[in-house]
């Protein structure tokens, strides 16, 4: 049984960070082709930085921090923030190698397409990278749209990125 809750409390967090951890090093495995791009997204400093920001990042009533427990464990996470007073952002979805294949990370993406409704939201956007086929099938999968970028990047990683979006 898998449930989806928001994060709560310093253990949490810590699971949180973890899994972020986890995903950093899925995406620096997949990107040792493209330094420029982990220079922009994944440096060291730049993404401890972010991880000790994350509740400031994901907080309500802008956003939240969600886990899946399963069997009493967190095994994944995903967090939705603000772009503006309609639109709000999903990130770092990631599934723990244990506990793939079993739909969580569409769960939690439901989830937060649910929570960022009932926030008031209309639209949700996300982005990921093209060397990620399984995130690219899963958002499409769940009737995400390729958009236009929604922030500041630089031309020369545009092909890298591909941006979503989907009305709420």
């Amino acid at each position: 049984m898998i449930t989806i809750r928001p994060a709560r409390g310093d253990d949490d967090l810590a699971a949180v960070r973890q899994l972020c951890w986890a995903y950093r090093d899925v995406l620096v495995a997949r990107t040792t082709d493209f330094p420029l791009l982990l220079d922009f997204f994944y440096a060291q400093p730049v993404y401890q930085q972010l991880m000790d920001d994350l509740p400031a990042r994901h907080i309500a009533p802008d956003g939240e921090i969600f886990v899946a427990e399963m069997q009493d464990q967190i095994v994944a996470c995903g967090m939705t923030h603000r772009i503006d007073a309609t639109t709000c952002e999903i990130k770092r979805v990631f599934v723990a190698p244990a506990a793939r294949g079993q739909g969580i990370a569409q769960q939690l993406c439901k989830a937060a397409m649910q929570d960022a409704r009932e926030r008031g939201y209309t639209r949700v956007v996300l982005d990921t990278m093209r060397n990620l086929p399984e995130a690219m099938a899963l958002y499409e999968g769940m009737g995400f749209t390729e958009a236009v970028p929604y922030y500041d990047l630089p031309d020369t990683l545009l092909d890298d990125i591909v941006f979503y979006e989907h009305p709420l």
